[in-house]
């Protein structure tokens, strides 16, 4: 029998493992109290009672009201409906004689996936979108963003921080940017969302202190299960559902309860917030041990997004003259598991939008690797990746034509840039 193969996995922002703390909670769920919530029978009653108290030990944490918080499928349907719900709720700010039908929405650039698609959905449905672009430190433009707003403008969309540097916004202080326009104007638009899906392990998800009206959170991403997320919508925020049918949900989110999942998202969430400060620390460490001993065993490597303002879990490089997807073969057959912005890695075959926002050069994003941390993340790990990965950068640069100069950020765009000698995909005009 062949010995399963130890993992040494490091892309905790794609998913965690379920805490085993998390997995005992949810398993009475299953088969013992397994009722339907909205039933008026014992076990019925049992199971809507988990539900309340998983909801409370979130709006706890959240500082905000059981009424004013949502159960979802996932991150991408809190976004939807975020966006979707909110835009469709208020599409009357739109001025037809102007050629705006619906109202504006204002979104980074380097937004979740959920809500760049359900942007474009709105745009058939009459809507103006405007994206926020982020400078070459992954933030966006205070200034700007107070520029953008208008009388027509719905909502503010800004993740708490991206999915693939890490780097994190100033939430306040842009929530501060659009409650003063609100103030001034004397209106109660526009709303302010942001998807805080990958902070919740290491920073304050208080919806007073953020001074949101929207905020979207996922209990994959704190070792909870799949399959169950979570929208706060702060009282009088108009939003309209997305799903429609038995009211469930104080008719914003219609369909029986998850109730195993949502009994994992409570246990998940108390457990983030108690091992926050710790973890922040211990982690944070660790992946300064990792970035060091890459830049100072490999050459240039150049680090991608803030490394002053990112999560602590967080560590994304460009490995020059070299495929990152060619890297996350060899780092797997290693153990070692990674995420890569190259176009390889992504089902639209694209590389990654996000490093494409930071201004940089497609042949430096194919090289990128993603290392996230967590919460069984050690030092062995650690140096596990440092005993591996130069000799793999060593061998694939041996066979790579790429001979790019780090201090000269631009693109080469053309098929002497890839192994192989293809042009790439996304330089290929479409037939």
């Amino acid at each position: 029998m062949n010995k399963k193969k130890k993992r040494y996995y490091f892309d905790y922002a794609a998913t965690t493992p379920v805490d085993r703390r998390v997995l005992k909670k949810m398993l009475p769920y299953f088969t013992e109290d397994f009722g339907n919530p909205s039933n008026l029978y014992s076990i019925g009653h049992s199971a809507k009672k988990a539900v309340a108290d998983a909801t409370k030990k979130i709006t706890d944490i959240l500082g905000c009201k059981a009424e004013e918080f949502v159960f979802t499928g996932s991150a991408t349907e809190s976004d939807n409906l975020a966006i979707i719900g909110t835009a469709r709720a208020n599409k009357s700010r739109g001025n037809p004689s102007t050629g705006l039908r619906a109202g504006r929405i204002i979104v980074s650039n380097v937004e979740h996936k959920g809500i760049l698609s359900a942007c474009e959905a709105l745009k058939k449905e009459g809507f103006e979108v405007i994206d926020l672009k982020i400078n070459k430190d992954g933030f966006v433009d205070e200034k700007e963003l107070a520029g953008l707003i208008d009388s027509k403008t719905i909502l503010v969309s800004i993740a708490y921080a991206d999915s693939e540097t890490g780097t994190i916004q100033p939430i306040r202080k842009l929530s501060n940017i659009i409650k003063e326009y609100r103030k001034k104007n004397n209106t109660g638009l526009p709303y302010f969302h942001t998807d805080a899906a990958q902070v919740v392990n290491y920073l304050d998800i208080n919806v007073n202190n953020l001074g949101v009206d929207l905020m979207t959170l996922s209990a994959q991403k704190i070792y909870g299960p799949k399959g169950i997320g979570g929208l706060y919508i702060r009282r009088g925020t108009a939003v309209q559902p997305i799903i429609y049918g038995g009211g469930q949900q104080f008719n914003i989110r219609s369909g029986t309860e998850n109730v195993p999942g949502i009994v994992g998202f409570g246990e998940a969430m108390e457990l983030a917030l108690k091992e926050r400060g710790r973890e922040s620390v211990r982690i944070s460490i660790l992946r300064d041990k990792l970035q060091k001993g890459i830049l100072s065993k490999i050459d240039k490597v150049l680090v991608n997004g803030s490394e002053k303002k990112r999560l602590p879990n967080f560590t994304n490089l460009s490995i020059l003259d070299i495929e990152g997807e060619a890297m996350l073969l060899y780092l797997d057959n290693k153990g070692i598991i990674v995420n890569t912005g190259s176009a390889c890695n992504s089902q639209s075959l694209e590389p990654s939008y996000i490093l494409q926002a930071f201004g940089r050069p497609y042949e430096y994003i194919h090289g990128s690797l993603r290392f996230t941390l967590g919460r069984y993340t050690t030092k062995k790990d650690i140096d596990y990746v440092a005993r591996y990965l130069p000799g793999i950068v060593k061998k694939l640069r041996l066979i790579s034509p790429l001979k790019l100069d780090s201090n000269d950020q631009k693109d080469i765009s053309d098929k002497r840039a890839f192994i192989g000698g293809q042009t790439p995909h996304f330089l290929r005009k479409k037939k």
